[in-house]
């Protein structure tokens, strides 16, 4: 399917640079085909649910995975960001380096606090390039591994906020608060699963009280979900691996749910991107752990979520065909030319949209 299919006119001040306060107080556009999108906020989501319904969380939790150094080459050295996307050892990480032209395998990074990486000690890190691949894309061996890595890691990396706020605004003390969800438990991440944003305590309690359930399942968000999709059919886009888990709890209670009669409401396009991973083509889950780069684009057929809480996705992006294939690209398209003109607030930070599922003929 041709990716400009997905493309849309976004004015730029609808980017969202901070997220609502409190958190419930979002908006929230309900897209339910053939109904016209509807106006509310997160706090009405209680009322928006049945007593049985289960929502599914995201629980991993954002590290500092954005680690600024210097690459050492004979008696010179340079700048070099490195951005982690996928831990593949105890000591290795796959990352995208910038800039990465003029690195070579074989070659150290010395990564310290804020870039200050010129000498040795305890607050600096070195690693070897031992790969290389498209797009930036590198495998790290670190010299340290386990949790003295992880240690060192949350030592001297630096939030790694999207490129879209990150070129608008510096990071601060806000974000280490506000970028982390209120399920955030498992270290993993390196952007946040954003729908989860939006819950509060209070908000919680009331979903509990209407009857609706919670289970967390966990998918550490890599860096690939900041590229953009150059390739001008979808099918020529690759998607990054991502590493996702099911617990034996939380698949016996995706299963209860729906032989109750329950909906299974996915909080977020990960959360909906593990279930469709592990889930059987009856809808049936057993216990999964492993890595994901499944790519939902319209003619996908759904066998897990009946309704999707999500934010509003950028153009041409792999989210908004997600949704697209969800709710249908044409319910979709409309859904968001209402959102922009309505004022809505996009991507992380955001607004956010409770979408129906719809028939894999309705997505296409």
């Amino acid at each position: 399917m041709r990716v400009d299919a997905f493309d849309f006119e976004l004015p730029d001040d609808r980017i969202a640079l901070r997220p609502a306060v409190p958190r419930d107080a979002a908006r929230m556009l309900v897209v339910a085909p053939p109904q016209p999108p509807s106006d509310h906020v997160i706090g009405e989501l209680p009322a928006m649910l049945r007593p049985g319904d289960l929502l599914v969380v995201n629980d991993t939790r954002v590290i500092p995975a954005r680690l600024a150094g210097r690459r050492m080459r004979d008696a010179t050295t340079a700048r070099v960001e490195a951005l982690l996307h996928l831990r593949e050892a105890p000591d290795r990480w796959r990352a995208f380096l910038r800039p990465a032209k003029r690195v070579r395998v074989g070659e150290t990074l010395q990564f310290g606090k804020e870039g200050d990486a010129d000498a040795a000690g305890s607050d600096t890190l070195s690693a070897e390039i031992i790969g290389k691949g498209e797009g930036g894309e590198a495998v790290l061996r670190f010299a340290l591994a386990g949790p003295a890595l992880d240690a060192a890691i949350l030592q001297i990396g630096a939030l790694p906020l999207p490129p879209y706020i990150a070129g608008r605004r510096p990071t601060d003390a806000r974000d280490s608060v506000d970028y982390q969800t209120l399920f955030a438990q498992t270290d993993g991440a390196v952007a946040a699963p954003t729908a989860g944003l939006h819950f509060t305590p209070d908000l919680l309690d009331r979903l509990a009280e209407r009857g609706v359930g919670l289970t967390s399942v966990t998918l550490h968000v890599g860096a690939g979900t900041f590229l953009p999709v150059k390739a001008d059919d979808t099918a020529d886009h690759r998607m990054h691996a991502e590493w996702g888990r099911i617990s034996t709890g939380a698949a016996a209670a995706l299963n209860a749910a729906r032989q109750a009669g329950g909906r299974i409401v996915a909080v977020g396009t990960t959360a909906l991107r593990l279930l469709e991973s592990a889930a059987d083509d009856a809808g049936h889950f057993a216990p999964w752990e492993g890595t994901t780069s499944i790519f939902i684009t319209p003619g996908h057929r759904f066998r897990s979520a009946d309704l999707l809480l999500t934010n509003f996705h950028l153009p041409r992006s792999t989210l908004f065909m997600l949704v697209a294939a969800f709710s249908g690209l044409p319910a979709m398209r409309r859904a968001y030319a209402h959102a922009i003109a309505a004022g809505y607030r996009f991507y992380s930070y955001g607004d956010a949209s409770l979408l129906a599922r719809s028939d894999p003929e309705d997505a296409a």
